[in-house]
């Protein structure tokens, strides 16, 4: 039974930063896209940093250059540094895993951890 736990969110005022924590049990095939997915209110989930099977990392536009995404192997755990926030990052976020990166193809979450930046 493959489980993603994520923690770490929180609220912080614009330009602060926190880190996501997604702690991975249960999967033992590492053939598998894994990421952070973030719903802003009133928006569809979507994808905002990826870790391809293959190790291609992916990054939405929006947060290029300022959103990490990270994975210890050693720890079961995927990562996800947010510096230079701001209040359009508002969102629930959550850690998904699929066989491939495409959202469709995410069928693995965790129950989601709030960003709050206001």
């Amino acid at each position: 039974h493959v489980q993603l736990v994520e923690s770490g969110g929180g609220s912080v005022q614009p330009g602060g930063s926190l880190t996501l924590s997604c702690r991975i049990s249960g999967l033992a095939d590492s053939n598998y896209c894994m990421g952070w997915f973030c719903q802003a209110p009133g928006k569809e989930r979507e994808s905002i940093a990826r870790i391809g099977s293959g190790g291609t990392i992916f990054y939405a536009s929006s947060v290029k250059g300022r959103f990490t995404i990270s994975q210890d192997t050693s720890k079961n755990t995927l990562y996800l540094e947010m510096n230079s926030l701001n209040v359009s990052d508002t969102a629930v976020c959550y850690c998904g895993a699929g066989r491939y990166c495409s959202l469709s193809y995410i069928t693995i979450w965790g129950q989601g951890t709030q960003v709050t930046v206001s």
